[in-house]
């Protein structure tokens, strides 16, 4: 089963709200699989959403079938900076009417800046996968290149093992004896797994649980599970 070892490089800053703390909106050190899918190019979504809702088991489902997975990445070299930002209140927007003052609104954006370094992983049990040599990520569309080392057939293992890229909850089968918290949108990301059970190992060491899929477990599911 071939597996991509890929690593990003950010040649414009990248902006997502993470976190709101007051008026500072603040990007987390790391890439969710679900917007990673997306910016490979192997879900898509409409264009056009009447009622702005993510359909995110309708678009990443259909890979469980292609044995395509993506997990999410961690910082290698992350580097930040802070912009402040302005806009002007719009509430004439939904009243039809101008307002009779431009109040000036301030936020504080900090961004992962140029340079900065992520890896993840891209599981592929049936084909060989062409991947992009470049992709956008977050609010800005931030362009990022893409460099990858082929694994052909990783070691497979069982045992107890440490899982230091984030991984999806709803998307790992095996119990999870501690973990670091991502609290991020839409799911949050658990990072220094350790666990026990099957897992791959790459040659640089990173391990992997065994049998990772998109929605592999709904959040109903995983309390009875516990």
């Amino acid at each position: 089963m071939p597996m991509y070892l890929c690593r990003a490089v950010l040649h414009e800053n990248l902006y997502y709200a993470t976190r709101e703390i007051g008026r500072l909106y603040e990007t987390e050190r790391c890439l969710h699989n679900y917007a990673l899918t997306y910016a490979l190019g192997f879900a898509t979504s409409s264009y056009f959403q009447a009622q702005q809702i993510p359909h995110y088991v309708a678009d990443l489902t259909p890979l469980n079938e292609r044995g395509i997975y993506v997990t999410a990445a961690r910082g290698l070299d992350v580097r930040y900076s802070i912009h402040t930002l302005k806009y002007a209140n719009n509430l004439y927007h939904v009243d039809m009417e101008k307002s009779r003052r431009n109040t000036p609104t301030f936020g504080r954006a900090k961004e992962v800046t140029v340079g900065s370094i992520f890896e993840f992983v891209v599981l592929s049990e049936r084909e060989k996968l062409r991947l992009p040599r470049w992709i956008r990520l977050g609010i800005w569309r931030s362009k990022t290149s893409l460099s990858w080392q082929e694994c052909e057939n990783p070691a497979r293992r069982a045992g107890a093992f440490t899982a230091v890229l984030p991984l999806n909850p709803l998307d790992v089968l095996g119990q999870m004896l501690a973990f670091d918290l991502l609290s991020m949108p839409p799911v949050s990301l658990v990072q220094n797994v350790h666990m026990e059970g099957e897992y791959y190992e790459l040659p640089d060491g990173l391990c992997l649980p065994v049998g990772m899929k998109f929605f592999h477990l709904a959040p109903r599911d995983r309390a009875t599970q516990r």
